[in-house]
């Protein structure tokens, strides 16, 4: 069997694109998943000596900087260990308890191991460490990219707030806009999902085989378990604990995520292929790189291949964000085991958009604009003035002017300035009027 690298990976997301990824492998990974695991594990035994459980109250709160650094210090070795234990075991958490009753042993407390993974299921270990490998890589990797985007199309919307472009509605030329203006459509567009994306609530499952802490409540009842699991969760894991719950997370808040972000990859889909269709208007160029190659075959080309790479990986994650939010919220009776594959796949979709996020800023990092390209496409079509004409044609009172305007725009098979300043000459209205409409054109009808 060849040794895994980028050339005999399975997935493009660890194999040709591992260069964008690999910051990803310290959240989504199986070492990953697993020092997330040691990691709640850990600061659960240190907030049942706080409490204190009888039984701990002879802890040394001087041994909690070497509890803490058993996952801060976690390591590639540490987590093969755990895998090997598993492979007896055969099961991922029972490993990871194994694990650190062994590093109790190097620290005299053998006595108290016992109390790691007191009163837990898997699953509250799970449906914390997840939650928090998928706030760390949204505040570490994932936001910042989506913030280098904002910026970016703020910067391209103020750089090109006064050129003059020929609007499109479906497919035919329309009424003039900006180019910065238009760009300024998705800045604000993906500003407002960002503002709902900053509100995400990363919700956590901490209750015991079925959600009622009753492991807990039988050995401890004169202890409020819930006040100490809201802490616990709420407080020093800094996530949201859901109650009451079944043995799992019910994922309403993760579904809520998942279509958060499928928004923001659709608004950047639809970005993707205005920017492609400008460029195949030739109203943008792209920067050459010196030894690239556009096309194996016709050498003039240059691909607009960073936004439909970008288009194609946000299209892949957006599948999964998909399934994720339909099928997660859904779980036989108590609990079923499905979400548990399903949640293993979490960090795939987050690849695929950072993936897409990066091609996506490299491509608007390449664009130069074409500007003659756009000014002769105005120059092209004095028709798009025709609603400006027969708008203060209105405003004067003239007879039907809709009528006059569509008559002459439709009967004419290429509208020129100069047939549009015959046409106002015709025009039974005051000098001050047609000099007024002879002022307009496809370069200043631009609006607000």
């Amino acid at each position: 069997m060849s040794e895994l690298n980028k050339l005999t990976a399975i997935s493009p997301v660890d194999g040709r694109y591992r260069n964008i990824t690999e910051k990803l492998a310290d959240y989504f990974s199986e070492a990953a998943l697993i020092k997330y695991r040691v990691k709640v594990e850990i600061e659960y035994f240190i907030a049942l000596c706080e409490l204190p459980l009888p039984q701990l109250k002879q802890v040394d709160k001087s041994v909690f900087p070497a509890l803490r650094n058993i996952y801060l210090n976690f390591n590639e070795a540490d987590a093969q260990q755990i895998k090997d234990t598993e492979k007896i075991t055969n099961h991922d958490v029972k490993a990871v308890e194994y694990f650190i009753k062994e590093k109790f042993d190097t620290l005299n407390l053998s006595k108290e191991k016992e109390f790691v993974h007191f009163g837990l299921t898997s699953q509250d270990i799970n449906n914390t460490a997840i939650p928090l490998s998928i706030k760390d890589a949204m505040e570490q990797c994932l936001c910042a990219a989506l913030d280098s985007i904002y910026d970016k199309l703020y910067a391209l919307s103020n750089e090109w707030q006064d050129v003059s472009m020929l609007a499109r509605t479906h497919g035919q030329p329309a009424s003039p806009t900006r180019l910065g203006k238009e760009i300024e459509v998705f800045g604000n567009r993906l500003e407002n999902q960002l503002v709902c994306l900053d509100k995400t609530i990363y919700s956590a499952k901490f209750g015991g085989a079925t959600g009622n802490l009753n492991a807990h409540h039988v050995a401890y009842p004169e202890i409020d378990w819930n006040k100490f699991a809201n802490d616990f969760v709420n407080k020093t894991l800094e996530l949201s604990r859901s109650y009451p719950t079944t043995q799992i997370e019910h994922y309403d808040n993760f579904a809520a995520f998942c279509d958060n972000l499928k928004r923001i990859n659709t608004i950047l889909i639809d970005l993707n292929r205005d920017i492609w269709q400008y460029i195949s208007m030739d109203y943008f160029k792209q920067k050459i790189k010196e030894g690239e190659i556009g096309s194996s075959a016709m050498p003039h080309k240059v691909n607009p291949i960073d936004f439909e790479n970008s288009e194609g990986n946000l299209g892949i994650a957006n599948a999964m964000f998909e399934h994720f939010a339909a099928k997660l919220p859904i779980s036989r009776l108590q609990r079923d085991l499905t979400d548990s594959t399903v949640l293993r796949n979490v960090g795939v979709p987050l690849a695929h958009s950072l993936i897409a996020y990066t091609s996506l800023l490299k491509g608007l990092d390449k664009l130069i604009l074409n500007k003659p390209a756009l000014e002769k496409d105005l120059e092209n079509n004095w028709a798009v003035v025709a609603e400006a004409i027969q708008t203060i044609l209105r405003r004067e009172g003239y007879p039907k002017p809709y009528e006059a305007l569509k008559e002459l725009t439709r009967t004419n098979t290429h509208i020129t300035k100069e047939s549009i300043s015959a046409f106002i000459d015709t025009l039974k209205v005051s000098d001050n009027i047609k000099e007024e409409l002879k002022r307009i054109s496809p370069h200043n009808y631009t609006g607000i």
